[in-house]
């Protein structure tokens, strides 16, 4: 991945959100400034939001999972592991915060939010997807299914 051009575009993109939320509310403008162009957009920006926001619940939940093993085990890195939980939970519900509130605009309103068109061309767009899918538990633990 290329850090600096991912640097650049946090740079350019206002908020004070995770850089994970930054990267997809430039991603959600990009698609959403193109979809005149080309209609499929519309269905890929959907996709992203839904499974953004599933992949947030899922987060949510093992955090939980693993909070309650670890309650039932007593260990002494108790005490961090629910630090780290809280910190994942707020986290979580900062990101669905978020995608519900892209969800609940209306493509009208969303024109106003957009940003500068200058901020993110087709390959900044490519990497931030790129950037993105790599932080998925898949591509994470992709050596581990093509090791088994």
């Amino acid at each position: 991945m290329d850090q600096g051009s991912i640097a650049r575009i946090l740079k350019q993109v206002s908020g004070g959100e995770d850089e994970i939320q930054q990267l997809q509310k430039a991603l959600l403008d990009y698609l959403d400034e193109n979809t005149e162009t080309d209609a499929s957009l519309v269905f890929s920006r959907k996709f992203y939001i839904a499974q953004w926001f599933r992949d947030t619940t899922m987060e949510t939940e093992k955090a939980i999972k693993s909070q309650k093993d670890e309650d039932s085990s007593e260990g002494t890195h108790h005490a961090k592991d629910v630090e780290t939980t809280g910190q994942i939970m707020h986290r979580a519900e900062s990101r669905k915060t978020f995608l519900r509130s892209i969800i609940k605009t209306a493509p009208s309103q969303f024109s106003t939010l957009k940003m500068n068109s200058d901020t993110v061309d087709y390959e900044d767009a490519c990497l931030i997807v790129r950037y993105l899918a790599s932080m998925r538990p898949f591509a994470q633990s992709f050596d581990i299914y093509l090791t088994q």
